[in-house]
């Protein structure tokens, strides 16, 4: 039996670079070699692609660009079916590929954008397909939508960054302090892992957290801020997925930011979370609607919070690339239901084919 090829797509045009290189570096490692040919594909910062063939080790510290590197093109012509990569005399040799495996995180890489370039190639590949990625990456979206399915989540309410001025200002501070009070939590739109994200005390510190809000997006949101406990599940599957048990985070900082979840490694992490088991079942069953309500495939990660006053159970946000680092929730849900990760990367290869055909 011959081995598939396999892409695993690393890097990208976001402000999760670096944790995607961790990522793509865990499903190079992962992959088996005995079932796969595997190439490793990078993009930085500036988008340029490249194929890159020295060691592994390197990518993570991002000194892989320094050597061993080519230029390559994912062509849009399906009858191509995988690369085109520049030879050193200049002229082209096409690369064929069975299935592309993104370990993009951030804008460019899960909001919908890549996953169009894929559909394109017509090369199978792991993930949710662009409409699902787009609707799950903007807040207001996907809350919207939630809230239309009768699904519990906190209050909230979003503006365009371009109407936080003069009377539009003055009318969305209004909202905020009538309809959330404080604090509230400020966030881009479409960013992933709390980049741009600000907990705001009091009215005088919204300009700012608006500021830093709006350099990741043109969409802003406000979310009252939940006192309780925040957990997360994890979804595999397409049209009959199956959902992990539920993992708790213990933040280290004010609130689980970008550095607690990929840099400190300093968050307490409790699988099984500390629940009563009728509120984890409760959790599971609203994240399987929410992932398929939504058009999710292959996985995501559904993040709620568990209210301290009542125990209400309010659904955050579904990341449809979660991260796949040694402190990622995701890998460790599934390693703790007995997946283990080069396991739960064959199944993903194999629900992309499912999905594929």
């Amino acid at each position: 039996m011959s081995k598939l090829t396999v892409a695993v797509i690393f890097g990208g045009r976001s402000s999760e670079y670096e944790v995607s290189l961790v990522s793509g570096t865990t499903f190079l490692r992962g992959l088996s070699r005995e079932k796969y040919d595997v190439l490793a594909v990078g993009i930085t910062k500036e988008g340029r692609w490249l194929l890159y063939s020295g060691d592994w080790n390197r990518i993570p510290d991002n000194t892989w660009l320094e050597s061993d590197c080519r230029p390559v093109y994912l062509t849009g012509d399906p009858t191509v079916g995988g690369f085109l990569a520049e030879k050193p005399d200049g002229t082209f040799e096409t690369i064929h590929v069975d299935v592309l495996f993104p370990a993009l995180h951030g804008k460019n890489g899960e909001d919908g954008t890549i996953q169009g370039l894929f559909q394109f190639s017509g090369i199978p590949y792991v993930g949710c397909n662009t409409l699902s990625s787009a609707v799950c990456m903007d807040k207001a979206v996907t809350n919207s939508l939630l809230e239309g399915m009768g699904i519990a989540q906190a209050h909230y309410l979003w503006f365009f960054a371009e109407n936080y001025s003069g009377e539009g200002r003055d009318k969305i501070r209004l909202k905020i302090r009538e309809r959330l009070g404080y604090p509230v939590f400020v966030k881009p739109a479409n960013a992933g892992s709390s980049v741009g994200v600000s907990k705001v005390s009091c009215e005088e510190e919204l300009d700012a957290a608006v500021e830093k809000a709006a350099r990741e997006d043109s969409k802003v949101e406000v979310e009252e801020a939940i006192v309780g406990q925040e957990v997360e599940c994890a979804v595999l599957g397409n049209g009959h997925p199956i959902v992990s048990g539920v993992g708790e985070i213990a933040a280290s900082a004010e609130f689980y930011d970008y550095d607690d979840k990929y840099k400190n490694g300093t968050s307490q992490l409790y699988i099984p979370a500390r629940l009563p088991e009728e509120t984890a079942e409760q959790i599971r069953s609203t994240a399987l609607r929410a992932y398929c309500r939504l058009g999710c495939s292959g996985l995501a990660r559904v993040d709620f919070f568990v209210r301290k006053s009542d125990g209400a159970v309010l659904l955050n946000e579904l990341n449809t690339l979660p991260g796949f680092t040694p402190i990622s929730m995701y890998p460790k849900l599934w390693e703790a239901a007995g997946v283990p990760i080069p396991e739960l990367l064959d199944r993903l290869i194999a629900l992309a084919f499912e999905r594929g055909a």
